[in-house]
């Protein structure tokens, strides 16, 4: 049961959310053996970036390739120099970093190969091993949530006591959420304030990972929102040693909430490989590890219920999931994500109740009682500039809903305080809850079947 501002944000380190901020911190890269990636591969990675590019300084290629110049892409341009895959043009500054590159005839051919291999050119990835251990690191710092946690973050909703006090166990579990119920009431709702509550931990992700030469490009910006990244050691003290800092082919991000719906097919649940660029783009529930995934509308998916429940059941139990190439390799990855189904349908038309036994809190989003329905719409009307009166409420209880046998929805006071403000605009009054107004609203709202 939903007011206006439902994805309130409590502010960082309000309440007694227990926040164990991870230690996670991607180590300092000091030489080519600490990125797990073989020379020839960075060497590769290199020529693409100058052949998409044209000419780069070897400051800007670290940029690009998220790697330190000294040491690591120094190294690497002087031995593609030396091999007469790139020359330098110009200098255009102070010291080696500054020496503007070139791609030469022959780097244009290698370049050309290893694009018919992939046409990757962004940060360099980190190998699956390095990312599994991360998330499986960073997963032991996944804060709990109480009482007082739950009523900062749930501020501008309205739950019963039985809902409300169900919904914070599910939370702490990790797991799995089956939020089910009449559609108006919330649910959407109740999921994105769930995410903001445990999304006030940071955490690391690489841009992409390397699984044998295949690139799964991992970071998306629609998915994942970028947090304040402090220069910090590897110990994560956040003093910066001297000449240390981080590996930079990491990200630090708010932890994810990933939402689908309808669009949800199973091909999605896998990776994808793009066979124009040659790599492949993550699942969404690899995207949203560390964090949230929510599943609205479930049921109307274009595949059935219970096969994208099969789908889920291995990772729900065992907490891994398994990937597949397009080679056909299978590979084992963390699955460490909060799933959170909400559907309008009735439970017995999606699945059998040996599914829903997965399924670990079941939670029944009920209509609001007459009580409640009163404290949505007066805080709604007053956030909406519309002027709020118990007795013009009554007369719309008993005119359009007693006397019409209609339900009580949480999102009806939103929704008939935006017909007032449409009405009164076009007849220049007040939005006020007078008969007139309300009685117009209604007509304009309700569809009589």
């Amino acid at each position: 049961m939903t007011l206006p501002k439902a994805e309130v944000r409590p502010p960082r380190g309000t309440g007694d959310l227990k926040a164990r901020h991870t230690r996670f911190v991607p180590k300092p890269i000091t030489s080519l053996e600490d990125t797990g990636i073989s020379q020839l591969w960075l060497q590769d990675l290199a020529l693409k970036i100058l052949y998409f590019r044209g000419y780069v300084t070897g400051f800007d290629m670290a940029e690009a390739m998220a790697l330190p110049f000294s040491g690591l892409i120094e190294q690497i341009l002087e031995t593609l120099k030396r091999e007469q895959f790139v020359e330098v043009k110009t200098q255009v500054g102070f010291g080696e970093g500054s020496f503007q590159y070139a791609i030469t005839e022959a780097g244009i051919a290698r370049a050309r190969e290893a694009i018919d291999r992939s046409q990757y050119a962004g940060p360099a990835p980190v190998p699956l091993s390095y990312y599994n251990d991360a998330i499986r690191n960073q997963g032991r710092g996944r804060p709990s949530v109480h009482p007082r946690t739950m009523r900062l973050a749930m501020a501008d909703l309205v739950l019963s006591d039985q809902t409300f006090h169900r919904i914070g166990p599910a939370v702490n579990s990790g797991t799995s959420m089956f939020l089910y119920g009449p559609p108006g009431n919330g649910k959407t709702s109740i999921a994105r304030a769930i995410g903001n509550m445990t999304l006030q931990e940071d955490m690391y992700i690489p841009y992409a990972i390397d699984i044998d030469g295949q690139i799964v490009k991992l970071y998306d910006s629609v998915n994942h929102v970028l947090a304040p990244d402090e220069d910090v050691t590897a110990d994560g003290t956040g003093t910066l040693r001297a000449g240390q800092k981080r590996d930079t082919r990491w990200v630090k991000i708010r932890r994810p909430f990933v939402v689908t719906g309808g669009e949800l097919t199973m091909e999605g649940l896998d990776l994808v490989f793009d066979d124009v660029n040659k790599f492949y783009e993550a699942p969404f529930q690899v995207k949203a590890n560390g964090g949230v995934m929510l599943i609205d509308d479930f049921g109307r998916q274009q595949v059935r219920p219970r096969d994208l429940l099969n789908r889920w059941i291995v990772p729900l139990e065992n907490r891994i999931d398994y990937l597949t190439l397009h080679t056909g390799r299978k590979v084992e990855v963390p699955f460490d994500v909060l799933v959170v189904f909400s559907t309008n349908l009735p439970p017995r038309d999606l699945v059998d109740e040996a599914f829903l036994r997965r399924l670990r809190h079941k939670i029944f989003v009920e209509d609001p009682t007459y009580d409640a329905f009163r404290q949505i719409f007066k805080r709604t009307a007053e956030s909406k500039g519309v002027k709020y009166s118990d007795k013009g409420l009554a007369y719309l209880l008993q005119e359009w809903y007693i006397k019409r046998n209609r339900k009580l929805r949480a999102s009806h006071p939103r929704e008939i305080s935006d017909q007032i403000l449409d009405i009164s605009r076009y007849l220049n009054v007040k939005p006020e809850m007078d008969k007139d107004l309300l009685d117009r609203a209604a007509q304009a709202y309700f569809v009589e079947l």
